[in-house]
């Protein structure tokens, strides 16, 4: 059958449960200077399940989030021990595991009228790759909402040389386009010229991730989805708000999870795994799966 590359599941919810504190606004970057341990345990939780990629907890450890919260001091070491955590848990778990660098959405998630021009963008992508590029093998450009926040991002990644990936997350109601409008071929289109060696979906419903493949497959080269286990996420979700505002579907446990994303592989995806709400428990059954269906699963090349 085919090699598979697993990707692990969602860091920010996992944290809310297991956490002693309340959420706050900088949810996952907070966890890092309270309770690291907690980072590190999820990530081995996640390598045990089956993922071969895990994702650095770098989501909320951005200049324009710690700065209000007056943790802008903060940046480098949160940048480098998001990087440290993850290569922590992969020693202890003994397996052959690659770290992604995470390039997350500035200011805010989900907001396209909130991106900023590429020109002043790319250059703070261009300072958080290059501390994150010494301990990661490749540079992940996760929920990007619009293609301007791709380019600024990719181009930001691309500065470092190592191989560059951009997740795209899609209208609930309609997977063939960004949260922007834009459509998938106009968002990829926007990257022509620059060197993207994998393209996704995430953060979004897994019936939007559904509608998107057809799309994203006929891209061509390797593509993937991880989508979030949301009721839905309310627009607009404005800055400074909680993820405890979002709440999680009962009908997504891990076997109907692994549903979906068989179905992403058998239309072409190489790369799957979770995000928010999908938990390690979801990664193992889809681990199992992809085994009982004959798949390899690798790591990132």
């Amino acid at each position: 059958m085919s090699r598979i590359i697993l990707l692990d599941g969602g860091m920010g919810q996992e944290l809310i449960r297991r956490s002693p504190d309340e959420p706050t606004p900088l949810w996952s970057a907070r966890v890092m200077l309270d309770h690291p341990e907690l980072v590190t345990q999820v990530h081995l939780e996640n390598i045990q399940a089956g993922a071969r990629v895990i994702i650095i907890n770098a989501y909320s450890a951005t200049r324009d989030r710690l700065d209000p919260a007056g943790l802008g001091d903060q940046f480098e070491t949160l940048q480098r021990r998001a990087c440290e955590l993850a290569l922590r848990a992969r020693d202890q778990s003994g397996e052959d595991v690659t770290i992604a660098g995470c390039l997350s959405p500035l200011y805010w998630s989900y907001r396209p009228d909130l991106v900023r021009p590429v020109a002043e963008t790319e250059p703070l992508y261009a300072e958080m790759a290059a501390l994150q590029t010494p301990h990661v093998d490749l540079i992940l450009c996760e929920t990007m909402c619009a293609a301007e926040e791709g380019l600024g991002a990719v181009r930001g990644a691309s500065s470092t040389g190592k191989p560059v990936w951009v997740a795209w997350t899609v209208d609930d109601a309609d997977g063939t386009r960004l949260r922007s409008g834009e459509t998938l071929a106009e968002a990829n289109a926007a990257l022509d010229g620059l060197p993207v060696a994998a393209r996704l979906v995430n953060c979004s419903k897994p019936e939007a991730v559904d509608m998107a493949m057809p799309g994203l497959a006929a891209l061509g080269g390797p593509v993937g989805a991880y989508a979030n286990g949301f009721t839905e996420i309310a627009a607009p979700f404005e800055p400074g708000t909680t993820v405890e505002r979002l709440s999680a579907r009962k009908d997504l446990g891990p076997a109907a999870y692994a549903d979906f994303a068989m179905g992403w592989v058998a239309q072409g995806a190489t790369i799957v795994g979770g995000c928010c709400e999908v938990s390690p428990a979801h990664i193992a059954e889809l681990a199992r799966r992809l085994k009982a269906a004959g798949h390899e699963i690798v790591g990132a090349p």
